[in-house]
């Protein structure tokens, strides 16, 4: 065929093709965590959600919104050749985000870009968004897949997502209420999380020269399932802390007002993450000695030589989510998050 083509171009409209045709199953999967309010809409240009149409009753709903994306742990998932988790890390991100108004995840949508389409890469990607969504207790409406030769080179993509949740008006933890005395309650994180990866790269690539492959003796594991573990999504913790009705097994537990503040613990690690949910006149203090550092972290510290004050400012050190509360509700919530839930400080005066 003469003159010029879509597919000399790039982009490979048969390919395309092949990559859709294995995404509706993946993302009908998660249609039960939300169940009755997912509309079909065979072909449709968007998704369609019923916010009632489970038989819950709102009074004041707040949709709450976030957006984010992997970051350069793709880099790894690259030198890995493994895909099929880094979906979770993006669900992670912005759930996580999300849950920390109180919120219940309602929905979620990823945007995937390739510069030349691969649709066992897209299907790998995907599969790991199903499954993180199944997790938060979100369903997946959809989302978009961009070709774009020239501006991703061969092998290169990146991938974003966005979620939408939702809380009653009067149950929003919005950081106000927070107040000298209440107690920080640190959740464990599943390890790096999805942050500070352009620092464990140069550590464990280029400084320590170590290959994805290679054992790391002291922690019992690879360089690729130490650097690759998903993201923890905290969305059954926060149910329960929220007793979310039909989501928390646990009603009536805590008085409604016991949690005052959430903050997940991404880049900027635990004190800048707490300061950015706390109103004036309080400041966090968090006692270092009250849990033990991961392994993981003490060894990528000591394999750069890391300065602790830095490790602590670029990763979670272990803890992926703080609940702060009323000091008098501190043990049941330890219960209701886990058991391996613990005070790691606690909220004082301003100076």
């Amino acid at each position: 065929m003469n003159g010029s083509t879509y597919k000399a171009a790039g982009v490979d409209l048969d390919l395309y093709e092949q990559s859709m045709q294995r995404l509706p199953a993946l993302i009908r999967r998660t249609h039960d965590a939300q169940p009755g309010r997912v509309m079909d809409l065979p072909g449709g240009f968007a998704g369609l959600f019923r916010l009632f149409g489970d038989g819950r009753r709102w009074t004041d709903p707040v949709l709450v919104s976030g957006t984010d994306g992997v970051g350069t742990k793709i880099k790894v998932a690259q030198l890995a050749g493994v895909y099929d988790t880094i979906g979770i890390d993006l669900v992670a991100m912005c759930v996580n985000d999300c849950l920390c108004l109180g919120a219940e995840p309602l929905f979620f949508l990823d945007y995937l870009a390739f510069g030349k389409d691969d649709p066992d890469l897209v299907e790998a990607l995907v599969k790991g968004v199903s499954d993180g969504c199944l997790q938060a207790g979100a369903a997946l409406l959809g989302g978009e897949t961009a070709i774009m030769p020239g501006l991703y080179q061969p092998g290169d993509f990146d991938m974003a997502g966005f979620c939408v949740g939702i809380v009653e008006r009067d149950r929003l933890v919005d950081g106000s209420r927070i107040a000298p005395g209440d107690v920080l309650l640190g959740v464990p994180s599943s390890g790096f999380h999805s942050n500070g990866y352009s620092l464990i790269r140069r550590v464990v690539f280029e400084t320590a020269g170590l290959t994805i492959d290679d054992p790391v003796p002291e922690l019992n594991r690879t360089v690729r399932d130490v650097l690759l573990a998903p993201t923890r999504i905290y969305a059954d913790v926060v149910a329960a802390i929220m007793q979310t009705p039909g989501v928390s097994e646990t009603p009536g537990v805590l008085p409604p007002d016991s949690v005052t503040g959430l903050a997940h613990i991404t880049g900027g690690g635990l004190q800048e993450n707490i300061d950015r949910v706390l109103p004036a006149g309080c400041r966090a203090v968090i006692d270092r000695s009250a849990w033990t550092v991961p392994a993981e972290f003490t060894w990528l510290g000591r394999l750069g030589d890391v300065e602790p004050d830095e490790m602590f400012r670029v990763f979670n050190m272990g803890v992926g989510l703080v609940v702060i509360a009323r000091a008098e509700a501190a043990e049941s919530l330890c219960r209701l998050c886990g058991p391996e839930t613990f005070r790691l400080g606690e909220i004082q005066p301003a100076r």
